[in-house]
């Protein structure tokens, strides 16, 4: 029973500890990891590098890839280059066996207390950031060394060290074991933990340990499978695309490459067990990423025939995924672009309203409809995963675009109610058959035309964040606000002199002036962008 509480304890230490040093990197990386993401091309060893580096940061393949297949469902990656990623994944997660393997536990308590104290004492954030990872790297070790002291009395038992030692003689038993512990702990860096603290035992030889270890790597699978099950069919395929990969990985080793690769990492670390199998990590998913990588387009086309049909039509939610959240700093951007991606739905609603009030189109008119009923979902969408994102670890920036972001959909979302309000006046006037003269056309587009400058204008200042920008938004604002009391004016002339009918009049009156309100959330969504700069720069 102790052993049973030594190991759990041991366990939780490290995977917290693992979580808290992923925390502080992604903090430390913040917009950085974005940049990283959105550099992806087609280029396949770009995204090879991408993948290694995202989990080298995340500490966890399953994260990168349960990540990906977000991306993917969302329509911001291609199947190519998450295929690439998922790769680099696979060879990232192996760096944490590497360094679990340097013998620097006795450092551990060491390393916390200084990390500690410069995280309760630094003013500097990024100071605190970057302690907070130094924190998570000593709980890592400590949790290993509870591991491995918890497993030493092991020794003594026979049964199990022959139980372990029959992995090397039936390597599929390994693979088994590897495979179970790794859906048991849903991740293969805590899987390879536990696989080490049997080798620093001397629990467990190479000849065993390289079994379970391509256990741990198909088990990684499965965490992306479970995450695709309600997905598009193509991060269904991304997940087929993974399993393919590591299995197809797992077979030539096993039958070909085995013998070499225990040759090769025992001339390399002669008796150290713990390296031997770090290294065997590494070597596994290098080789296995440098031989399957030319034949990625025919994985692709299997991953095809797996799950087959049609790609589904995206309507409504595009980029937000809850799959992505555990990586604040990309959650954030997705909330961005999905943001941007309501205003937008936002403008074809408002774009169809008044295309109707110029030319009568009843289809025009339903479409508007349509588009905002679109966009109340999306408002509802965002504002329960930017609800969500709030409660992660966000930095001090990220936590005020998250309250910015909130501010912004609520305006877009009345953005799109003043469309289905310039919507329901255009069907009003088709209704009961009211005309506006030539005069009164050419205002509405005048003012159409300054308001929707605005409003695009304020939706790529808050992806920008240019300050130009916004200033030119808030004086297109002011200029809406002047030309509204100009044409309100030249409207009442009209109407007194009789050139007009009153009930035209007064839909022309309703019209410009939901037009200057759309203009005045325009501005708001610009002040929002502003108050974010501000509060980054102090």
């Amino acid at each position: 029973m102790d052993i049973a509480f030594g190991v759990l304890g041991g366990l939780g230490l490290f995977l917290y500890g693992m979580h808290v040093m992923s925390t502080g990197l992604q903090k430390v990386a913040g917009q950085k990891l974005k940049s990283i993401i959105s550099a992806l091309t087609s280029n396949r060893f770009t995204g090879v590098v991408v993948g290694a580096i995202v989990t080298a940061i995340v500490q966890s393949s399953s994260a990168t890839t349960v990540m990906v297949v977000g991306f993917v469902n969302a329509g911001m990656m291609q199947l190519g280059q998450a295929a690439s990623v998922i790769m680099g994944a696979n060879i990232g997660t192996t760096i944490t066996a590497q360094i679990i393997t340097f013998k620097i536990d006795r450092f551990a308590p060491l390393i916390v207390g200084l990390a500690v104290g410069a995280w309760l004492f630094s003013k500097n954030r990024k100071a605190k950031q970057m302690a907070e990872a130094f924190i998570g790297f000593g709980m890592l070790f400590i949790g290993m060394k509870f591991m491995s002291d918890a497993l030493g009395p092991l020794r003594e038992f026979e049964g199990f060290r022959a139980f372990l030692i029959s992995f090397g003689e039936n390597p599929f038993l390994g693979i088994l074991a590897g495979f179970a512990i790794t859906i048991m702990v849903q991740s293969s860096t805590a899987s390879t933990g536990i696989l080490l603290a049997l080798a620093m035992e001397g629990l467990i030889p190479i000849e065993s340990g390289l079994p379970v270890l391509f256990g741990i790597n198909l088990g990684t699978t499965v965490t992306a499978i479970i995450s695709s099950i309600g997905a598009s069919r193509t991060a269904k395929r991304a997940a087929s695309f993974h399993l393919l990969f590591n299995l197809i990985g797992t077979v030539f080793f096993i039958f070909l490459l085995r013998e070499p690769t225990y040759h090769l990492i025992k001339y390399l670390n002669p008796g150290d067990i713990p390296r031997q199998i770090a290294n065997a990590h590494t070597i596994f998913n290098v080789t296995t990423t440098l031989l399957m990588l030319p034949f990625t387009s025919f994985l692709i086309k299997v991953a095809y025939k797996m799950v087959p049909g049609e790609a589904d039509a995206v309507i409504g939610v595009k980029y937000i995924d809850e799959r992505i959240l555990n990586t604040p700093s990309i959650a954030l951007g997705t909330a961005i672009k999905e943001t941007l991606h309501m205003g937008n739905t936002a403008k074809k609603s408002l774009q169809d309203a008044l295309e109707s009030i110029i030319d009568g189109s009843e289809k025009k008119i339903n479409d508007s409809f349509a588009t905002e009923k679109v966009t109340n979902e999306l408002e509802r969408e965002i504002a329960a995963y930017l609800v969500k994102l709030s409660n992660k670890n966000l930095s001090a920036d990220q936590r005020e675009t998250v309250d910015g972001l909130f501010n912004t959909i609520n305006d877009i979302e009345r953005v799109g109610d003043h469309a289905e309000n310039l919507a329901e006046l255009s069907q009003f006037k088709i209704d009961n058959k009211l005309t506006f003269s030539e005069i009164a056309i050419e205002e509405i587009k005048e003012i159409s035309d300054l308001t929707i400058e605005a409003y695009e204008k304020a939706l790529t200042a808050m992806q920008t964040l240019d300050i130009k920008l916004i200033e030119e938004v808030l004086g297109l604002e002011k200029k809406v606000d002047l030309l509204e009391k100009k044409l309100r004016m030249n409207h009442i002339g009209r109407l007194n002199a009789h050139q007009c009918a009153p009930s035209a009049g007064v839909i022309f009156l309703d019209m410009i002036n939901n037009l200057e309100r759309i203009s005045d959330h325009a501005a708001n969504i610009a002040l929002a962008s502003r108050d974010e700069i501000v509060a980054r720069r102090q």
